[in-house]
């Protein structure tokens, strides 16, 4: 359901309303750890411990998995590549050419496979209930990065939806003129360059309204919305740094732990 007065998507969730920049540390203390590991046990873990918060996300199960469609079809596609190309151990179930399926190689397909879904998922689902406004207010107010840089990427952000509405009246008056039945390639390139115009110009023309507003001031900004953090988001943080030490920990006493920058990499 979208707000008809913020234009924000209303969740349901226990993490939907929580810090933009809450959620994006969330993602990044998930991912980052299991970057430094593959071995099918820690992504196993982490994935099985990720459930809960996808759960509580607030997205519908249409929009979940379209928005995650990408890691599904990425996961299996990996592994088949890993299977067939990646490092020969063990007993070889399958060889011709260049491809060479072996113990060692599935163990990796399957690795590689997990550790897709347990970093992508959570960065993807996270990331998705973010509002760019919230970000912007969050970045500027909490982590003090200048504010005209921060304001102009948030206005540069809420044009993008209008480059397909753009497309499409580009498609539509070229058609009314008879110039878009032939040379499709053509079209294409004629029809990006004419986009890319456009929006250099809406682009100045938004950099001066916005300083004809006083966007570009240098005095003390103030903001239509506080940044708020409160015990909410900072359980949501703990919970995202519990999950890869337990993942790294289990796949450490179970022998599994395969650090990629190591020699067994």
């Amino acid at each position: 359901m979208i707000d008809p007065l913020t234009a924000r998507v209303e969740r349901k969730g226990p993490i939907a309303p929580r810090s933009a920049l809450a959620k994006l540390g969330a993602a990044l203390l998930i991912a980052l750890p299991l970057v430094l590991t593959i071995d099918v046990v820690s992504a196993s873990v982490a994935l099985l411990l990720e459930i809960p918060l996808l759960v509580l996300a607030g997205l519908r199960a249409r929009e979940f998995w379209l928005r995650t469609a990408v890691l599904w079809i990425a996961a299996p596609l990996s592994a088949v590549t890993i299977a067939l190309y990646g490092a020969t151990s063990g007993t070889v179930h399958f060889e011709w050419l260049v491809m060479r399926v072996s113990d060692g190689s599935l163990a990796l397909a399957a690795a590689t496979a997990v550790r897709v879904l347990a970093i992508g998922l959570p960065a993807v689902v996270l990331f998705v209930t973010v509002d760019p406004t919230d970000l912007a207010d969050d970045l500027a107010q909490r982590l003090r990065l200048p504010a005209r840089f921060v304001v102009g990427a948030l206005a540069g952000m809420r044009m993008l939806g209008l480059l397909a509405d753009d497309w499409r009246a580009l498609a539509l008056a070229r058609r009314a003129r008879g110039v878009a039945d032939e040379g499709r390639v053509r079209r294409a390139f004629g029809m990006a360059f004419a986009l890319f115009v456009l929006a250099i110009r809406r682009g100045s023309s938004l950099a001066t309204a916005m300083e004809a507003r006083g966007f570009g001031g240098r005095g003390t900004r103030s903001w239509a919305r506080p940044s708020r953090w409160d015990r909410g988001d900072t359980a949501l943080v703990l919970v995202a740094a519990v999950i890869p030490v337990v993942a790294i920990g289990v796949a450490v006493l179970t022998g599994a732990w395969n650090f990629i920058l190591g020699p067994t990499a």
